[in-house]
């Protein structure tokens, strides 16, 4: 294997090779080789509970299937959580750093926990539902949605940002192809990112693509599937391919070093032409 397949093989994760305990998913600053972004997938059964140690990291509890009560810091969050990320937005909890939140769910579901290592402890909040912003992104085969329920202008977080972006089949979204991997102040802000993955349909797959951006960066071109996960520390992200009749979900959660919480991207120069 060469370096670059051993690299590309790392920042494809696939459903089932970083589980552990009662996450199917565990990727945190470490096992990324990252320095702040983290995302676990929680599965609970019918009257199962799960306490979280924060750390020192901020999380967001975000339903995927089910409904869950969220307690932490002396709130009681309940969140009704959705029939699948395919069904639309869902609220979603807010645990600061150095918490402990017990999470339990009657009837059983599986939840996100997106998180950041960071500095500041900002309170525990409940995101209801109603007021997660909806955008609808490009057009024609390129038409997207995304939930832009912890995005860096919507909901206060110290470092962490977090948005939900769902494909329809046969469509490719994350494009143009564009990078946050350098700091330029007013242009773009260094972030590291996972892509999260629901594809509908039990045979579902999409594809997914990560271009070098310089010299010895990340290139990979992945078939995914439901459950896995792509790691972005650098370069060209995109295009994401839904195959035809199969919907693609996917979380995005990031954060980095930079002084201010921000999302600025740049686009590839060579595939905007024509499309923006």
């Amino acid at each position: 294997m060469t370096h670059t397949d051993a690299t590309a093989h790392e920042r494809h994760v696939r459903a089932g090779t970083a589980a552990d305990g009662p996450y199917a998913l565990d990727i945190d600053p470490k096992t990324a080789g990252w320095g702040y972004t983290a995302l676990r997938i929680l599965e609970l059964r019918p009257g199962g509970s799960h306490l979280l140690g924060a750390g020192d990291s901020e999380w967001i509890v975000l339903p995927l299937s089910g409904g869950c009560t969220v307690q932490t810091e002396g709130e009681t969050m309940e969140l009704l959580g959705r029939e699948s990320v395919f069904a639309g937005v869902t609220d979603f909890a807010y645990v600061p750093r150095d918490a402990h939140a017990q999470i339990a769910s009657g009837a059983g579901g599986r939840f996100a926990l997106a998180g950041a290592k960071c500095e500041r402890r900002l309170p525990a909040r409940y995101g209801p539902a109603p007021e997660v912003p909806v955008e609808h992104r490009g057009t024609g085969n390129c038409a997207r949605r995304v939930n832009n329920f912890a995005a860096a202008d919507t909901f206060e977080c110290d470092r962490l940002i977090a948005v939900e972006v769902f494909t329809p089949g046969g469509n490719w979204s994350s494009y143009p192809p564009h990078k946050h991997d350098e700091h330029r102040p007013g242009e773009e802000t260094r972030l590291e990112e996972i892509y999260y993955f629901e594809i509908d349909g039990e045979h579902g797959f999409g594809y997914q693509r990560v271009s070098p951006s310089r010299p010895g960066g990340t290139d990979l071109l992945a078939e995914v599937r439901g459950g896995d996960a792509v790691l972005v520390p650098d370069g060209w992200h995109g295009p994401s391919i839904a195959a035809p009749g199969h919907d693609m979900y996917y979380l995005n959660v990031m954060a980095g070093p930079g002084p201010e919480r921000q999302w600025r991207i740049c686009f590839h120069p060579d595939h905007t032409e024509g499309y923006r």
